[in-house]
Parts: structure tokens; C-alpha cells; sequence
């Protein structure tokens, strides 16, 4: 993409993401992740009912009455975004690919995260770690990252959703809040990866879909690609048995899919790429509280 064209877009998301995160999700997300802990915040005298595991041994002995700590939850996080750019997220049948609402979702969640002072990093991946953008703050640092789910060009384009976690575990050291945005077009089995990752961090799972990938028209012979490994073949849709296999193939997928989120106490939520995806996160937000 040239220069011109790259930044123009930037623009255009940061306006539309910028004003989604200042006027929708400015409550939703400041409680829906909470902060790594309690930070103290200062000293006041004791009353009665106060914890006395709370009380400041060396105020009370200077003053010679008890005084208890006063704390205050850390606000301050740490927001990783996992996000898939295999081949597969370049599919649309409708007006938009899958990678333009990965986009617009990641960049609304990084500008949602530097309202609250939150430090955002990137990890972009398909069957490998295609770049590590480590956490900082500030709007410099967003339209970076902006600028990247835009232009960024993966080497590899299958997936590979148990490394990018195993990764995470090892490269985070520090508990953060995490999303993981994804297709989950994955021929492995990501569920334990999960758990071990979401017992370190606070993971969250974001499916983007088309509705050309949950069910097949009938329009007669179809020649279909598979994104992700390049592989073609003739598929003949007007068969009401072939749609109906191709149906209870996806059904199967995503049972699969939310019972790895489920058993690994995983949040997740699905966004069609035709749908709101500002309800579907507001939904997301709200099962949290």
C-alpha cells in the first residue's frame, strides 16, 4: 500500500476506532478488566470495624494511636493482542475481509486501553511469531500499531494458535489482560495451551467469521481455495447432502472451538463480519461485570 493511501486509512480508523472507545466503551472496559492488584494509596486512623492486619505498625508508633493503610486498586494494566494474519483472514463474501474487523476490533481496544493509561503490545502471528511489538503507551505508539494491522505482510499463512500462546506465557512476565483475535481456522488442538496461558494472564477470545465459512449457497459447481495451505477443489453446491456435511462440519468446528473456551474459563465472543461488532463487544464487556 503506498504511503498516502496507508496514512489516509490510519485516519480514517483512528476517527471511526478513536470515538467508538471514547463514547461507548469508556465504562465497559475500565470495569470489565480489572487491575493487577491493590496499590497503597496512604494512611488514616483507625475506626472501628477496620481490618487490623491493615494497620501501619510505624505511623501507630509515631503517633501513639493506630492508623491502617488505605489502599487502592491498580488501575494500570498491561493489554496484549494476539492477532492472526494467516491467509485465511483475507476472505469476505460480503462488503468487508475479515482482516478489516480484526483491524477496526484490535485498534478499538488499543485506543480503549490508553484512555484508562493502559501500556498496549501486538503479537502478530500465523504458524509462527511473524512480529513482537512490545507494550508502551501513548497515541504515537496506537497509529503504529494501526498502521500495522493495515500494511502488515505475514511470511506464513497457515495458523498456528498454541505457539502464539506458548509464546505469550513465556515473553509476558507480568499478569495482563489479553485478546486473542482470530478465525480459529486451526487444524491443532489449542485447549491446554489456553488454560496455561489464561492461569498466567487474563485471556480473552474474539472470533471473526464469514458467513460464507458457517454455510454454502447453492449456486452449482463451486471452486473452493483453502486460505491457508493453497489447496483447491471442485465442490457441487446445489447437492442439498454436500451443504448439509459442510453445515454439520462447521457445527462440529465450533462446539469444538467454545468447549476449549468454556473448559479453559475462557470469555469469548463471535462477530460475523456482516454484524455489529461494537454489540458484540459491549456484550463481551458486560459478561464480565
Amino acid at each position: 500500500m503506498e504511503t498516502s493511501e496507508l496514512l489516509k486509512k490510519v485516519r480514517q480508523i483512528e476517527i471511526k476506532t478513536r470515538g467508538l472507545s471514547r463514547n461507548i466503551f469508556a465504562g465497559q472496559y475500565h470495569s470489565a478488566f480489572k487491575g493487577r492488584g491493590m496499590a497503597f494509596s496512604e494512611v488514616r486512623e483507625y475506626q472501628f470495624g477496620d481490618d487490623v492486619r491493615d494497620i501501619d505498625w510505624n505511623v501507630t508508633a509515631r503517633y501513639a494511636r493506630p492508623y491502617i493503610k488505605v489502599f487502592e486498586e491498580e488501575r494500570e494494566l498491561t493489554v496484549m493482542l494476539l492477532i492472526d494474519v494467516s491467509g485465511s483472514r483475507e476472505f469476505g463474501s460480503v462488503d468487508v475481509m475479515k482482516k478489516e474487523i480484526i483491524t477496526e476490533i484490535a485498534a478499538t481496544l488499543a485506543f480503549s486501553a490508553i484512555q484508562n493509561n493502559d501500556k498496549i503490545g501486538v503479537i502478530f502471528f500465523s504458524d509462527k511469531i511473524e512480529k513482537f511489538i512490545p507494550p508502551q503507551k501513548g497515541k504515537k505508539h496506537i497509529l503504529y500499531i494501526i498502521r500495522e494491522l493495515i500494511d502488515f505482510q505475514p511470511e506464513d499463512t497457515q495458523t498456528d494458535i498454541s505457539l502464539v500462546l506458548k509464546y505469550l506465557t513465556n515473553a509476558i512476565k507480568k499478569r495482563c489482560t489479553t485478546f486473542l483475535i482470530s478465525d480459529f481456522i486451526d487444524k491443532g488442538n489449542f485447549k491446554d495451551a489456553l488454560t496455561i496461558a489464561n492461569r498466567k494472564h487474563d485471556v480473552v477470545a474474539i472470533q471473526v467469521y464469514d458467513r460464507r465459512e458457517a454455510e454454502l449457497p447453492s449456486v452449482g459447481l463451486m471452486k473452493i481455495k483453502d486460505a491457508e495451505t493453497g489447496k483447491e477443489r471442485w465442490i457441487d453446491t446445489s447437492s442439498s447432502k454436500v451443504r448439509e456435511g459442510y453445515q454439520e462440519w462447521w457445527n462440529r468446528r465450533q462446539n469444538v472451538m467454545n468447549d476449549s473456551f468454556k473448559k479453559s474459563r475462557v470469555d469469548a465472543v463471535s462477530v460475523r463480519t456482516e454484524d455489529d461488532y461494537v454489540k458484540a463487544l459491549i456484550a463481551l464487556f458486560n459478561k464480565r461485570n
